[in-house]
């Protein structure tokens, strides 16, 4: 098979792929080949063009690091990690809604006891935050593990600072009750990176790259989906142009402001700070979930 034009290609592709022995693979490889063709018939990119998107690809790739995701970034500013998290949790019903996990989550962050102050040396406006682990029915999960992560007040996240500690994200497990707390500061909007690649992308298409701000949770019990969320500052300027398309009317809580005096756990506050509560419901595992497990 040879001399192939623009309406012929695609089918030979398409022969090719068919050998793939994974059916998994091969339905993928076929859907890929079909509409990336269909992309270019459609958009007709000269040359020069398609050397551009190809450059793009490449420096998004040496932009990535250990710190830095811009492929995740990629896909979050254009929507599919989204898209993605819809199609995945298109069952949920009573419990917690997710969103995108993000750029700077770090693998096993360092566990704390509920109750600790994890703003290490951050300035800020202090922030108690508590909340409850629970099946979709209410029941109290203990020992629930739940990582937290967020950004300080200038809008940064620790791993953006070289060589700085890991502040402001920790690792919590619920009490008998379900329950969690902890101390931190409260975090600001902030722009994701927007010095790479992608940063370009959003110029050229006419966008900002700012997210509103939140807290970011992560929270995993036996026997029940991992839960991957946010809760997000009520009235913050960019609710409505999240650049990730990652905010749910579910998820926006009020950070409550209290002025100086006790605390919910007794801790004395000498200037004014805020609070953050809000109850998790978590889905147990699918069919089709533990199937794949």
């Amino acid at each position: 098979m040879r001399n192939f034009d623009q309406f012929t290609i695609t089918q030979a592709v398409l022969e090719r792929v068919a050998n793939a022995p994974d059916p998994r693979i091969r339905a993928i490889s076929e859907a890929l080949v079909r509409h990336l063709h269909d992309f270019i018939r459609e958009v007709r990119p000269t040359q020069a063009e398609w050397e551009a998107g190809i450059k793009f690809l490449t420096d998004t790739g040496h932009m990535c690091t250990g710190t830095r995701q811009e492929f995740i970034l990629l896909s979050d500013t254009l929507g599919v990690s989204m898209l993605v998290d819809a199609i995945t949790h298109d069952h949920q019903t009573a419990v917690t809604e997710s969103t995108v996990l993000g750029p700077f989550y770090v693998e096993t962050p360092p566990e704390a006891p509920c109750g600790t102050d994890i703003s290490g040396t951050l300035a800020g406006e202090p922030m108690y935050v508590s909340g409850t682990v629970a099946t979709a029915d209410g029941t109290p999960l203990a020992d629930a593990i739940v990582d937290v992560w967020h950004s300080d007040e200038d809008g940064y996240y620790d791993v953006q600072h070289a060589g700085a500690d890991l502040v402001a994200r920790a690792r919590f497990r619920t009490d008998a009750q379900g329950r969690f707390h902890f101390w931190s500061i409260r975090p600001a909007a902030y722009p994701i990176p927007h010095d790479g690649p992608v940063g370009k992308m959003l110029e050229a298409q006419g966008r900002h790259p700012w997210r509103p701000a939140h807290v970011h949770f992560m929270i995993d019990a036996p026997g029940h989906e991992k839960l991957v969320t946010h809760v997000f500052v009520a009235g913050d300027t960019y609710l409505d142009s999240d650049a990730v398309f990652g905010v749910k009317d579910s998820l926006i809580r009020t950070f409550d402001p209290h002025p100086p005096g006790t605390a919910p756990d007794g801790r004395e506050m000498d200037r004014p700070w805020c609070a953050l509560a809000y109850d998790f419901r978590l889905n147990p595992v699918s069919e089709k979930a533990s199937r794949a497990a």
